[in-house]
């Protein structure tokens, strides 16, 4: 009788000690990737919830938002080095500088916040970036111009109303810097896409998309 209340004492002990553990180890501790927690917005959700990490819970939209910059940045260094070789303006030729200028620091930006997140980020353009870059190849002379501005104004229009709302609303502090040079980035090419004097103010309002 003895003996089985020894035994029955120490498997209790042993149980109360191993969950004393258990609840002191950090739970970072069982991997180095961010562990999945509430579900991200519907409208965003890539499947891979809230993460935790080091610099804050990081969203469905916030990771939407990561890619947006890199999938910008794919299209528009290609279309600013274009108009350095093709615009007859210097204020294109202005504008095009700052769109290589603007997100080549953009990129490497973004590319350092996706490897630190472990966020996957697109190598190419969208189907529809890719149009139209290919509308900009076929265009000539003042066509092309107008093009470019029009196309490359609708588009930073665009992604200045979304940087608004995450710039507002994450709590994650890697994505909030980006956030801030994004915002920085794109009202300074909005400017001198206008100072061309080509944007056609009332063919903005439309349902095109930029980055999807």
């Amino acid at each position: 009788m003895a003996t089985r209340y020894t035994i029955g004492s120490g498997l209790v002990i042993t149980a109360l000690a191993l969950t004393l553990i258990a609840l002191l180890i950090p739970v970072d501790s069982f991997g180095s990737r961010p562990a999945a927690a509430v579900a991200g917005p519907a409208g965003d959700d890539d499947g891979g919830g809230t993460l935790s990490t080091a610099y804050g819970p990081l969203t469905a939209a916030d990771r939407d938002f990561i890619r947006k910059v890199r999938l910008a940045g794919l299209w528009e260094l290609p279309a600013g080095r274009q108009a350095q070789q093709r615009g007859s303006k210097p204020a294109i030729k202005t504008a095009g500088q700052h769109l290589i200028d603007g997100h080549t620091e953009l990129d490497r930006q973004v590319i350092q916040v996706g490897q630190a997140l472990g966020v996957d980020l697109p190598n190419q353009p969208s189907a529809q970036q890719q149009d139209w870059l290919g509308q900009m190849n076929r265009a000539r002379g003042e066509e092309y111009e107008r093009l470019f501005v029009q196309l490359l104004r609708r588009a930073h229009g665009k992604v200045f109303a979304l940087l608004a709302g995450i710039r507002a609303q994450t709590r994650n502090s890697m994505v909030r810097a980006l956030a801030t040079s994004a915002n920085a980035t794109v009202l300074d090419h909005i400017t001198v896409l206008e100072d061309t004097g080509l944007v056609d103010f009332d063919a903005l309002s439309d349902n095109v998309q930029p980055t999807k």
